[in-house]
């Protein structure tokens, strides 16, 4: 690469990560400054582990038990966050006098995208740190260090299809009308995908479904992350075939939506 091809790739890249930075950090102090937006995607599944998981002392006294379901309400406290945040908070973003004008600068969508994501990753570790404190102090789930690194990785990454899936919804549809289909949506994914009951209480037709999900795929491999037990073999290529397809929904309901906005 010659010198001049490499200094116009970085003049690229830096406005670019510039603006995806200013994009994070506005995002990022627009959602802390309601906290209910916050404690509210904390408290269920920290109030699920309370009720359904500490008192029963066949699950939480087993550490393999205790820290699957660990695992499994962090990936429902991820799911929770990133389609109440970014599938009705971009359905009522879309509703500001402020976001055409936003919509309308030479930025392109690009940067707010990324911060989107990245700030999706962020609130899906407040929602998850209860539940570590919660499963240490009153349950025998237990983790090495490298298990920990391990699962905080998976399920940054497990965060992102449904971010991206929050977005599609937020970008296609109202406010009104974005938070009974995600409320539709993540229920039904949550109980297929193993979040509430373990997959291996499932019926063999149901498992088969649940293994199509990206919830079931999310939560085998943040177990196999945390507790070394094997996930099944397509749980990779399951999660990032949902992915892709919800990086060209999102994509998709961007632009009708600005075709409808400034055409």
């Amino acid at each position: 690469m010659s010198a001049t091809t490499q200094n116009l790739t970085q003049a690229r890249t830096q406005p670019f990560l510039k603006l995806s930075w200013l994009h994070l950090k506005y995002q990022f102090l627009e959602t802390v400054r309601i906290p209910i937006a916050v404690l509210g995607n904390v408290l269920f599944p920290s109030l699920s582990m309370f009720f359904f998981v500490v008192p029963q002392t066949a699950v939480a006294g087993n550490p393999l038990f205790a820290t699957t379901a660990v695992a499994s309400l962090a990936l429902f406290a991820v799911c929770s966050a990133s389609l109440f945040t970014y599938g009705l908070g971009v359905a009522e973003d879309r509703q500001l006098p402020f976001y055409p004008f936003l919509r309308s600068l030479p930025a392109g969508p690009g940067p707010q995208m990324v911060a989107r994501v990245l700030n999706g990753g962020i609130f899906s570790l407040f929602g998850v740190l209860p539940l570590i404190i919660i499963g240490w102090l009153f349950t025998e789930a237990t983790v090495t260090p490298g298990q920990l690194l391990g699962g905080i990785g998976t399920i940054l990454a497990a965060s992102v299809p449904f971010v991206l899936l929050g977005m599609a919804i937020g970008y296609a549809l109202s406010a009104k009308a974005a938070l009974p289909v995600v409320q539709i949506i993540l229920f039904p994914l949550a109980f297929a995908g193993g979040l509430f009951l373990p997959p291996q209480m499932f019926p063999g037709w149901l498992d088969a479904i649940s293994m199509a999900t990206p919830t079931r795929a999310g939560r085998d491999l943040l177990v196999q992350a945390t507790t070394g037990a094997e996930a099944y073999a397509l749980a990779l290529p399951v999660l990032a075939g949902w992915t892709l397809l919800f990086i060209v929904l999102a994509i998709v309901a961007y632009r009708n939506d600005e075709g409808r906005r400034f055409r």
